[in-house]
């Protein structure tokens, strides 16, 4: 197991992370503070933890790493993709997307990774954790900020309020919980790393 960790950290880190799968999406528009995205649908494998902010990425990693290493009824290992997400989870957990983490009532998260694009739900293998759910998010377009730094609760909370304030500027409404995204490994260097913040627009405005 801490072999197949190693393996996927060092994928994630620097330069290699660039050859770590993606979900595809299409820019629809862009400016210095956030870009619009339009995703198609996306599989994930997730999972519920009820931790802190600060530590529910990283056991639900060894959840869901288990899953892809081989932990499932055909022993199939999943290539690794990225990002790896995290969110507040709501009533309308459908809204999210890849490796991410949602809030689930008070201490509680959702942390997800993006299968490859090769599979389909029928053809992806089934889990053997029962904690290990296997799901379709639908299309949707997500407004994204990018930002560098490190993955705590207080940098993401200040990222998050200012992007916030950018969208009520351009009067950009969004629903659901807000999404990070995180695409490099624990050893990447802090402004190095390569972090985004999700937020999913509006019906009015989901065209």
């Amino acid at each position: 197991m801490l072999k197949h960790l190693m393996s996927i950290l060092v994928a994630l880190t620097g330069t290699t992370a660039m050859a770590i799968e993606e979900p595809p999406f299409t820019v629809e528009t862009k400016n210095k503070d956030y870009e619009i995205r339009l995703y198609e649908k996306i599989i994930v494998a997730e999972t519920s933890i009820q931790t802190t902010f600060d530590d529910a990425g990283n056991q639900a990693f060894r959840v869901l790493a288990d899953f892809i290493f081989g932990n499932n009824k055909s022993q199939t290992k999943i290539a690794m993709t990225a990002p790896v997400t995290q969110q507040p989870k709501s009533e309308k957990i459908a809204m999210t997307a890849p490796v991410t983490m949602a809030k689930d009532g008070e201490g509680s998260y959702v942390v997800q990774f993006v299968m490859p694009e090769s599979y389909t739900l029928e053809t992806l293998p089934v889990p053997n954790d029962p904690r290990v759910t296997i799901r379709e998010l639908p299309r949707r377009r997500v407004a994204v900020h990018r930002y560098s730094g490190s993955w705590s609760e207080t940098n993401y909370l200040e990222e998050l309020k200012a992007f916030r304030s950018n969208l009520e500027r351009d009067k950009i409404q969004t629903i659901g919980e807000p999404i990070l995204s995180r695409f490099n490994s624990p050893f990447a260097l802090w402004f190095l790393r390569r972090n985004e913040i999700w937020l999913e627009l509006a019906p009015s405005q989901n065209g």
